[in-house]
C-alpha cells in the first residue's frame, strides 16, 4: 500500500540529489509533489520523471533565502492542491572551505542564508498553514555535521547545528497542534554537492571521506529518501523533536 497517497508534499532543493529522490520517493508514494528551487535547466527533465510516476506534480522557482519567496511558493502550493501535508526543507550549499579566521563575511551569510535561515524561512511559512489545518508534517534536512565538528566548513556546520536546534524547538511548541517537526542527519552522500566542492571519485579527499565512515562506502540518495518517506508518513506518528541518523555509523565512532 502506497503511504502518501493524495498528501501534498513541499521539497525546497528538489531539483537534485537528496531532494530529487525524496521527490521522486513520494511520487512513486502516490503523493502531490511540489518541487521548490532556483530554475535551471534541469527542472523540465525532472518534472517530466516526476509526472511519468504521478501526474500530480508542479515547479516552484524560488531562493529560500528569500521569505517571501518562499511565502509565496507556499501560497501557491495550497492554491493549487488545497493544502501542505508534508515540507521537507531540504536546499542547501557546501560554501567555500577555510578556517574561521579566514572566511569572509560574504561566504559565511550565503551559507548561513541558505542552509539555515532559509529552513527557519520555510518552517515560518508552512506552520501558519498547518496551523490552519491542525496537521501538518516538517522534516528538516540536517546532517552529520550538524552533530560534530569538521575543519573548514564553520559556516557549514554552524548553519547545520542551528537546523537540529531550531527543529527540537518548533517540535515542543507545536507538538500539541497535530505538527509532527523531525530532522535527518545524513552522512557524506554521493551528490552534485560533493562535486561542486571538487569532490571527485579519483581524488585522495573522496577516499578521506570514504574512510571516515565505518562501512567505507558513501550513502545514497535513495537511502536518505526511503528515511524521508519513513518521517513524513503515519509510520513514525509518535515521532516529533527527533534526529534520524543515516550515516553508514560515522557518528558511532
Amino acid at each position: 500500500m502506497k503511504k502518501l497517497v493524495d498528501k501534498t508534499i513541499f521539497i525546497t532543493g528538489g531539483l537534485s540529489g537528496i531532494g530529487k529522490a525524496c521527490a521522486m520517493a513520494a511520487a512513486q508514494e502516490g503523493a502531490n509533489v511540489v518541487v521548490v528551487d532556483m530554475p535551471n535547466d534541469l527542472s523540465s527533465l525532472l518534472m517530466q520523471d516526476i509526472v511519468a510516476i504521478n501526474l500530480k506534480a508542479i515547479f516552484l522557482a524560488c531562493d529560500v533565502s528569500k521569505m517571501d519567496e518562499l511565502k509565496s511558493a507556499i501560497d501557491k502550493t495550497v492554491q493549487v492542491f488545497g493544502s501542505l501535508d508534508v515540507a521537507l526543507n531540504n536546499a542547501g550549499i557546501g560554501g567555500e572551505s577555510n578556517k574561521v579566521a579566514d572566511m569572509t563575511e560574504k561566504a559565511w551569510q550565503q551559507v548561513i542564508g541558505i542552509n539555515l535561515s532559509g529552513v527557519f524561512n520555510g518552517m515560518k511559512y508552512e506552520l501558519i498553514q498547518m496551523l490552519k489545518q491542525k496537521k501538518g508534517v516538517i522534516v528538516n534536512m540536517s546532517s552529520i555535521l550538524g552533530k560534530v565538528g569538521f575543519a573548514q566548513s564553520s559556516h557549514y556546520v554552524a548553519a547545520k547545528h542551528g537546523v537540529l536546534g531550531l527543529t527540537k524547538t518548533a517540535a515542543l511548541e507545536y507538538a500539541t497542534d497535530g505538527i509532527r517537526i523531525n530532522a535527518i542527519c545524513p552522512g557524506f552522500i554521493a551528490t552534485p554537492l560533493l562535486e561542486k566542492g571538487g569532490i571527485t571519485d579519483h581524488s585522495k579527499i573522496m577516499q578521506h571521506i570514504v574512510d571516515l565512515h565505518p562501512m567505507k562506502r558513501l550513502g545514497r540518495s535513495e537511502e536518505i529518501a526511503k528515511g524521508f518517506v519513513f518521517l513524513a508518513c503515519d509510520d513514525s506518528s509518535f515521532m516529533t523533536g527527533s534526529t534520524l541518523e543515516i550515516e553508514g555509523g560515522y557518528l558511532a565512532q
